[in-house]
C-alpha cells in the first residue's frame, strides 16, 4: 500500500510541477561518461555508458538511501533542484537502473549531460550531475 501511496503522490507532483524534498547525495558522488568526452566524434546510434562512483543504483520508486537512477539530458535544459526531472524528449530516464543505452542522434553537434535522480525523479541534495559534453553525429 505504501508503494501505490508514492505512486500517486509521484503522479500529483509531476503533474503540479511542486517542489519536493530531495535525498541526499553521498560525499564524494559523481556521475560521468564512461566511453565519450567533450569533442569527440561518433556514428548514430550513439553508445552512451553511465559511470557514478560513491553512490549506488536503484530503479524509480525506491526510497534506500545513497542511491538513485540515471537521467540522459540530450540538448535540453538541466534539470532543476526541487523539481521532478521531466520526461520528455529531451530527457530520458533510465528508472529501471539501466547503465547504458544506444541512441540514434541526427547529424550534428549535440550536448549531452547525465543527472541522477532519486526514486521519484528529483535531484539529490547536494546535485549529482555530469560535466556538460560536446559530441559530433557525423554523417
Amino acid at each position: 500500500m505504501r508503494l501505490k501511496a508514492f505512486a500517486v503522490a509521484l503522479v500529483a507532483t509531476f503533474a503540479t510541477g511542486a517542489a519536493v524534498m530531495a535525498t541526499e547525495s553521498l560525499p564524494g558522488a559523481k556521475v560521468y561518461f564512461i566511453n565519450l568526452k567533450n569533442g569527440d566524434h561518433v556514428k548514430s546510434p550513439v553508445l552512451i555508458q553511465f559511470g557514478l562512483s560513491a553512490m549506488g543504483i536503484a530503479p524509480a520508486g525506491s526510497t534506500n538511501p545513497g542511491t538513485g537512477h540515471h537521467h540522459l539530458i540530450v540538448d535540453g535544459a538541466s534539470a532543476m533542484p526541487g523539481i521532478p526531472i521531466p520526461m520528455d524528449m529531451a530527457h530520458m530516464h533510465f528508472g529501471r537502473g539501466q547503465t547504458e543505452v544506444s541512441v540514434p542522434l541526427p547529424a550534428g553537434n549535440h550536448v549531452l549531460e547525465l543527472a541522477l535522480a532519486d526514486g521519484g525523479h528529483v535531484l539529490h541534495t547536494p546535485p549529482v550531475v555530469s560535466d556538460k559534453v560536446t559530441i559530433t553525429v557525423d554523417p
